[in-house]
């Protein structure tokens, strides 16, 4: 894999497998350290209990982050029924639920109900912001929070297993494929709901975010280890920058016009655009990421440029 060190840091996406316990910034924090690197981001919160796929993305891989904030999520979540909870999972003070608890059968037949567009109100213990505050701040000092409803879509929702051993308190684990945006504590919440009774979100794992699968992802232990002898380390384990990009059309360019690109120059690729889209992915003869552009009357204008600058006497016999 190529070098993709720049000044301290490193370019490029590194897919690590978040264990319950630390936030998403507690896990950005620490590849920052471990990169020496200030530009760090990440695809997409995790709440402290769960566990799973967080991309993190360093260096220039940063200024693609917004291509990534809707893609699609994956979970596996533990649904736990028979009480409520003040935060939507086992984190909040639980309230037993009155009545009798759902059965295998009565959820089989709620879930399709919770499929496709809804609408879904986040937890009152979110980070969304009322009143430039964050939500769980106000709920956490006692005030009243209902937030606003807001449409995802659940493209998928399977029962995988189900505890019934505590008929009062039976466990349900469900595979989820959300779009972005939604609260699988919600989904837990309003399951209970539709049954007639409580439920919360015991435990939950992000098997995928985007092109980005558990199975792919490095474990924090691991990515010290790669870094033990310094930043250098974990550039093998980085993604190329443009991974998962792939729904933007392809172009690739010689020398001379990735150099133009380099210095903020509409080019006309002598392979012409063959593919309409917004935004396009160029590519030096290397296959490397050179910037992604729009197309305006037929030549390429350059949105976001990941080479250094290229005299125009570098590249001219190109």
């Amino acid at each position: 894999m190529a070098d993709r060190s720049l000044g301290q840091g490193l370019d490029g996406i590194l897919v690590v497998a978040k264990p319950p316990g630390p936030t998403s910034h507690d896990v950005v924090g620490l590849v920052r350290r471990l990169a020496a690197t200030k530009r760090v981001g990440h695809g997409g919160t995790l709440d402290p209990f769960a566990a799973g796929v967080l991309p993190i993305f360093l260096g220039k891989a940063t200024r693609i982050v917004e291509y990534h904030l809707a893609d699609r999520k994956a979970y596996r979540a533990t649904v736990c029924f028979g009480a409520a909870s003040t935060t939507d999972d086992l984190d909040g003070e639980l309230t037993p639920s009155d009545g009798p608890a759902p059965t295998r059968a009565a959820l089989e037949a709620a879930l399709s109900g919770l499929t496709g567009p809804i609408s879904q109100r986040p937890p009152a213990f979110s980070a969304i912001k009322v009143g430039g505050r964050r939500a769980y701040a106000l709920a956490r000092a006692g005030e009243t929070v209902v937030l606003a409803a807001r449409d995802v879509t659940i493209h998928a929702l399977d029962l995988v297993a189900w505890d019934g051993s505590d008929p009062d308190r039976p466990i349900a684990i469900v595979e989820v494929e959300c779009s972005a945006g939604t609260y699988v504590r919600a989904l837990a919440r309003d399951l209970g709901k539709r049954l007639g009774g409580g439920a919360y979100l015991g435990a939950l794992t992000r098997t995928a975010s985007g092109p980005f699968r558990l199975e792919d992802a490095t474990a924090l232990d691991e990515v010290r280890a790669f870094a033990a002898d310094g930043p250098q380390g974990l550039v093998g384990l980085l993604r190329p920058i443009d991974t998962g990009l792939e729904a933007l059309p392809r172009i690739m360019l010689s020398v001379a016009e990735v150099g133009a690109i380099s210095r903020g120059q509409f080019v006309r690729p002598a392979g012409g655009i063959h593919e309409r889209g917004e935004r396009y992915r160029l590519v030096g003869p290397d296959g490397a990421l050179v910037a992604i552009a729009a197309a305006e009357a037929g030549r390429l204008a350059p949105d976001k440029v990941f080479v250094e600058v290229m005299p125009a006497a570098a590249t001219a016999d190109a």
